[in-house]
Order: structure tokens, then sequence, then C-alpha cells
């Protein structure tokens, strides 16, 4: 029981420290007159993705670094799929055109090279170095391109910078009067920001760590499914948020930007952390789930080019292929009976259906 508070408990701090970390660092930014873009674009687009970076970062100093790539790796799954899935049987998704053509082809980009990066079992300090370098571009390229852009494109690449519009209040510089107009203020909330996300992330990995050997399966498997789903809590308000709103290309920008930077910023400064050690990527994340982020990834390229949207079957079929991985991933690490049962179903049925769906699809919005 104890664990399971410390496991809960730790996801809030999470999920508070991160907001707290993004209003003092916002605040501070805006104090010294950088413009709200540059802010929303750079310190809010971490802010959503700190819990992940936070868990990972701490899974490598205590040594479990196959936790934290099975994070990565989990997020990306799980945001496409369960985030996009639900949202989507909110209310269709719209898939605006600098997404098609720009972003997705860069989360499938990136979400290859952690692929090839990963192939020999260890992605070493250089590797790592060479993310956080991309991360870096890829943000000052964004930077430069809305400056440049008419005002509904930027609206667009936004959307694309993880839900911008989730922390609004925080890219707006504080009243004189305002307590958090305070450079004493403002970096007492980055530090309890950064406090808490480092206590709510040790927290969570150690209960993690608990749960896997009560269940009897690996670190990987709780890193893939439920830290990675605990860590992605930000991005499923914001979605989800955004769709009630009726703001449904924040909705999707959300997700392929917290995929790109998941894999740039949170894969590539675990690797730095973790020095000439680097990270083992463990066998069974090389063999199978690395690959299922990639076709996730990949999937996305014809339904979102198709029609601009993502209609609620479509987002229904995300959110059952999210509950067959999880469900393959339980029946694997048990050896169970119905695993032979259910792997035949998926690849001679539910594979083929699901491809022909979509390529009926795919003429009908031609026609």
């Amino acid at each position: 029981m104890i664990h399971l508070f410390l496991f809960v408990a730790g996801l809030g701090c999470l999920v508070l420290g991160a907001n707290l970390l993004v209003r003092g660092a916002s605040k501070l930014a805006l104090s010294f007159g950088i413009s709200p873009l540059v802010v929303g674009l750079t310190i809010v687009a971490f802010g959503t993705s700190a819990p992940e970076v936070a868990v990972s970062v701490v899974s490598v100093l205590e040594g479990k670094t196959d936790m934290a790539i099975g994070n990565v790796v989990g997020s990306n799954i799980f945001n496409v799929l369960f985030i996009l899935g639900l949202s989507a049987l909110i209310v269709p998704l719209v898939v605006h055109r600098q997404l098609i053509r720009q972003e997705v082809p860069i989360m499938f980009g990136v979400s290859l090279l952690m692929a090839l990066m990963a192939m020999d079992g260890r992605l070493n300090l250089a590797e790592s170095l060479a993310l956080v370098t991309l991360m870096v571009l890829y943000t000052g390229f964004l930077v430069v391109q809305s400056r440049r852009e008419t005002a509904a494109d930027k609206a667009a690449a936004q959307s694309v910078t993880q839900g911008i519009d989730e922390f609004e209040a925080e890219l707006q510089a504080s009243p004189a009067g305002a307590w958090d107009a305070k450079l004493p203020a403002q970096l007492a909330l980055i530090v309890v920001g950064l406090a808490l996300l480092v206590l709510g992330s040790d927290w969570l990995v150690g209960a993690a760590v608990v749960f896997a050997k009560a269940l009897g399966v690996s670190d990987v498997v709780i890193a893939l499914t439920i830290v990675a789903a605990g860590t992605s809590m930000p991005e499923v308000a914001t979605s989800i948020a955004a769709a009630l709103k009726g703001e449904r290309d924040i909705a999707v920008g959300n997700v392929v930007g917290s995929n790109i930077f998941n894999i740039l910023g949170c894969l590539g400064i675990s690797g730095v952390v973790a020095g000439g050690a680097g990270l083992v990527v463990a066998p069974s994340l090389l063999a199978f789930d690395i690959w299922v982020m990639l076709a996730v990834a990949l999937a996305c390229l014809p339904m979102f080019i198709t029609g601009g949207e993502i209609a609620r079957w479509e987002g229904g079929v995300f959110a059952g292929y999210y509950v067959a991985y999880v469900s393959y991933l339980i029946l694997a690490t048990q050896q169970h009976d119905a695993l032979g049962a259910f792997s035949s179903v998926m690849l001679s049925f539910v594979v083929p259906l699901t491809v022909i769906t979509l390529a009926v699809s795919v003429v009908r919005r031609r026609a």
C-alpha cells in the first residue's frame, strides 16, 4: 500500500513540479524581455515533457538505464495510440498542413534515427550528444520559423509545440505588483518545481521497481506501461482539454511535438547523464517495442495525410491497438498459454483487416 501511495504521490509531484517550473521560468524570461512566442516554443514545450526527463534521468542515476529507454519508447507509443485515439473518440481531430508536411515526417525521422542508433544494443555518449544537438537545432528552427510566418501559421506552429495554450496564463508578463513579478519569487518557483520533479521521479521509479518485482515482470515492462502512461499525464490533460474546447489541431500537435522532444531531449539528456557507460538497450526493446514505436509513427503518415483529420473510427483503431499492445506485453511477460493464439489472431486477422479498412478509407476520401 505504501508503494502505491508513493507512486500516486510521485505522479502528483511530477505534474505540480512541471507546472511550477514552467510558471517560474516563463515569468523570469518574460521579465528579461524575452518574447512570449520564444518562451512558449522553448520553456513551455520543455515543461510538458519534464516528467519524462526527470524519470529517465533518475532511472539512469539509479542504474536502471533500461527503464529510461522504456519510458521514452512507451510514452511515444502511448501518446499516439492512446491519447490521439481517446481524443479522436471525443471529437474528430483536425490535422494541420504543417504537421503533415513537416512535423509528422520529423517524428518518423527521429524515431527511425533512434532505432538505428539502438541496433548495437547501446546508445553511446556521442549519439546522445547528437540527439541533444538536434533538439537545440529543432527548437531554434521553430523559433525562427514562427517569427517569419503569418498569424495563421503561427497558431499552427504553436499547436505543434506541445499545447502552449495549456500555459496561456504563464505567457503574459505579471503586473508590477504581482507576487510572481519579483525575482526571488520566480527563482523560488523554479527551485521548488525542480525539487518536486526530482522527488516525484524518485518516488515513482522506486515504486515502479517494487511493482515489477511483485508482479513478476521486468522493469522494462513497467516502464513501457505504467510509468510511461503516468509521465504522459500532462499530454493527456492537454490533448483532451483541447479536444473538448474544439481546438482539435492542438490536440494532435501536442502529441507529435511531445514525441519529437521525448527522443531528442529526454533520451539525449539521459544518455549524456549516463556518460561513457551509455544507455544499454534491453534485448526485448530492440526485438519488439522500438519497432512498434516506429510502426506507430509510420502509421500516422497515411492516416494524417488522407482528409486532414483523424475520424472517430480511426481513433477507435488507435485505442484498440494500444489495448492489444499492452495485452501482448502482459501475456509475453507471463509466458501465458494464450500468447500463441493472441499473436495468431492479431497477425492473421486484426492487422490485415485494419490495413484493408484504411486502404478503402483512403480511396473513398480521394474519390
